[in-house]
């Protein structure tokens, strides 16, 4: 008897030994217990076979080959930065000769993208380090090419400080700078926010002349957002261009070194365009302009000389529907060809456009979307690049030749592959996730073979394995209008056959979005889905039409609609998961934020008679209240499409919501504004709905910071324990 009581004590100890543990909020937002490694700053050194990386100590170089540690470039304990701020540098920049060090310290952000700083000058041989300015901080700091001088910006005017100089002279080439009128060297906040236009300057190869924007927004409106935590609230008053209003007038004009002379581009008398992107060719005198029309629609790469003025139309692309965003084009050395990405057979492809005739060539093709350009080998005639060539949810990094033959994937892993290759091309530092594994870092040779793995969480997947098996599982299902909807579920590891479970819809949906992906991508809200299967709960994220990486007509076919054919494959979705045999078609949710609480809004509204709970943070309520580029790109004006703006604003349909709504928003969102809510609390309380509401204090469209994400999930937990 003895003995069978020590057995029955040793099985039990065995058994709690592996019993999984329960995820908790502290543990994904407070306590850091599934917070993944990563290597920050990777910097290729210009010989092509070392790369550096910023840690909290300094700046550390490696060997590719080898990925030993070379040495130490710089220790920042052993630098004297004059302040508090030694230890908290967050960003840093060689010159192109690689003898100085521009460190970018405490930053201030103002919006999603720019920020103001402070910024050293180390030199490497001499170990000297010096401000670059003592009056201030800084803005977008850079080194021109010839590394003797720095442009940066204060107060919306652009300097140049020459640091060859012994005095390091500081020039101030613009005047007129003024918050809410005259922005130099940067963009304003709509470019900002939706072309990712932050750093407006650039120089020529041969540091010779500068390039800049000018943005007037002076008959730009304002929106104020007040701040508390005083005796009185302050306000904060900033130009947002709403759908259908006067935008910033945009110019080009470029600045002479030598002769210290300003020369303005001449665009044409119509100045109601959006100029995405700005870059030199390889002529030193050639100046590369990228314009879009209002509508978005007429993509134009200009040629200016800039010392005859005159100009010539490099390529020109007009769309059915609109144009992606574009990006910045990459120019051969010889000057003879620039390699663009464009949608003009229907996918997203790169193409490779002379300069002499215009005549475009395809360098990718086929049935699938490229995404991003990797590498150019011009001594090989080779392009690197990442697409979802195997299914919309991964992506791999492939090479084809210049004229598109001789294609190959070059990844080994399926997931979600990315790469930052070395100067020279010999190798790359790779980054690969999947569903189940955290971000993994190798180097890699250019035929793909992992030489040295650098980091590969494996604290962190030992980690995950004590917390259950719930994980992503992947699908598709067909809706009634015979479209294939990409899907992935979280469910309860330890379900019972025969029981029906609540399901959480987590949805986004925007225009060109994916959720959808085989990768450790918003792991945080992942464990939070973790969590809630540990308490029965399933999760379902659906990629409906107008969604990316599906070709171009299923992610614009929203056009002029944004929200309708979302809405109608989510509802799909809730009927297709209710028929299921595990699922309680009773007690469908769908939480979303951003884009995801507008259409977890419209979800609850027009989907009423198939989601019982919503919760929606920092929504769009109403599309007439959400910035001009955007809106317009997918909606045109309200003036031209004011049925495609109001049938598909949430505000329209309060009357139809009938389950349970929580409405979240920051109150000094400067992205989607708190308007939105005010006005959909406002249209609710007029129909008689009830609902539930909380709004954060002095926090943006991120609501982050202090404790904030962890009071916020856990205001949503509760929400969907008591009411779904």
């Amino acid at each position: 008897m003895k003995n069978l009581i020590v057995i029955c004590l040793c099985l039990f100890s065995t058994l709690t030994g592996f019993t999984q543990k329960n995820i908790t909020l502290e543990n994904i937002w407070a306590k850091g217990t599934f917070r993944e490694k990563s290597i920050k700053e990777i910097r290729s050194m210009k010989n092509g076979d070392e790369y550096c990386i910023l840690t909290p100590e300094g700046i550390d170089r490696y060997q590719y080959e080898t990925g030993k540690k070379k040495d130490v470039i710089v220790q920042f304990s052993d630098l004297n930065f004059g302040n508090e701020n030694k230890n908290k540098i967050f960003a840093y920049n060689f010159s192109k000769d690689e003898k100085k060090i521009l460190l970018a310290a405490d930053p201030e952000f103002i919006y999603r993208h720019s920020f103001v700083a402070n910024y050293y000058i180390y030199e490497i041989e001499t170990k000297v380090l010096y401000p670059l300015s003592r009056d201030g901080k800084q803005r977008l700091a850079d080194f021109s090419p010839d590394g003797n001088k720095i442009s940066w910006i204060r107060d919306n005017n652009l300097f140049i400080t020459d640091i060859s100089s012994p005095n390091k002279e500081v020039i101030q080439i613009t005047q007129d700078g003024k918050f809410n009128e005259i922005i130099y060297g940067t963009s304003d906040w709509v470019y900002e926010e939706e072309l990712a236009l932050v750093k407006g300057y650039v120089w020529n190869e041969t540091s010779s002349q500068l390039a800049y924007y000018r943005f007037n927004e002076k008959d730009v409106k304002e929106y104020s957002m007040q701040t508390w935590g005083e005796l009185y609230p302050e306000s904060y008053v900033y130009k947002y261009p709403k759908a259908g209003e006067a935008n910033s007038i945009v110019d080009i004009l470029v600045y002479d070194v030598k002769t210290n002379t300003h020369k303005q581009i001449d665009l044409g008398t119509d100045k109601d365009y959006y100029l995405p992107r700005l870059q030199w060719s390889k002529d030193e005198n050639q100046l590369i302009i990228h314009k879009l029309n209002r509508l978005q629609n007429n993509y134009d790469i200009i040629s200016v000389n800039t010392q005859t003025n005159d100009k010539s139309l490099l390529y020109s692309e007009i769309n059915k529907y609109y144009v992606e965003e574009p990006e910045l084009v990459h120019f051969l050395k010889d000057n003879s060809a620039f390699i663009l990405k464009s949608e003009r057979s229907g996918y997203s492809h790169f193409y490779m456009v002379k300069l002499k005739d215009k005549s475009i060539t395809p360098i990718t093709s086929g049935n699938y979307d490229c995404e991003r350009l990797c590498y150019v080998d011009e001594k090989d005639k080779k392009v690197y690049y990442t697409a979802a060539e195997s299914s919309a949810i991964n992506r791999e990094l492939s090479v084809v030749n210049f004229n598109g033959k001789k294609q190959r994937v070059i990844s080994k892993n399926i997931g979600t592959n990315d790469a930052e290759f070395s100067k020279n091309g010999k190798y790359y530092i790779g980054t690969f996730s999947n569903h189940e594994t955290p971000a993994l870092y190798t180097v890699n040779n250019q035929k793909g073979e992992v030489l040295i793995t650098l980091e590969d969480n494996a604290a962190l997947k030992d980690t995950i394995k004590l917390y259950g098996k719930a994980k992503k599982e992947f699908g598709s299902f067909t809706t009634t209008t015979g479209t294939s909807i990409n899907y992935w579920t979280i469910k309860p590891d330890d379900m019972v056959e025969g029981k029906k479970y609540p399901v959480l819809f987590f949805v986004y949906g925007g225009p060109n979005s994916q959720e959808v992906l085989n990768s450790q991508r918003r792991s945080s809200d992942m464990y939070w889905y973790m969590m809630l299967a540990q308490e029965g709960y399933i999760t379902i994220c659906i990629d409906p039409r107008g969604t990316g990486m599906r070709g171009e007509e299923f992610r614009k076919c929203t056009y002029m609609e944004l929200g309708k054919y979302e809405t109608e494959d989510l509802i799909e979705a809730a009927k297709y998961f209710g028929e299921q045999s595990y699922v309680d078609k009773t007690r469908l949710g769908v939480f979303g934020w951003s884009y995801g609480g507008y259409m977890s809004t419209l979800a609850i509204t027009k989907g009423a008679d198939y989601f019982k709970t919503a919760i929606a943070v920092a929504p769009v309520t109403n599309w007439r209240y959400y910035d001009n580029i955007y809106t317009e790109r997918f909606m045109r004006t309200p003036q031209e499409n004011p049925e495609g703006y109001d049938m598909n604003s949430p505000i329209n349909h309060v009357d139809k919501l009938k389950g349970n709504y929580l409405l979240i928003h920051g109150t000094s969102d400067d992205n989607v504004h708190i308007q939105n809510a005010i006005d959909l609390m406002d249209a609710l309380i007029k129909a008689n709905v009830q609902f539930e509401h909380f709004f954060y204090p002095n926090k943006n469209h991120g609501i982050y910071g202090g404790n904030t994400r962890l009071h916020l999930y856990t205001l949503m937990t509760n929400y969907i324990k008591n009411k779904l």
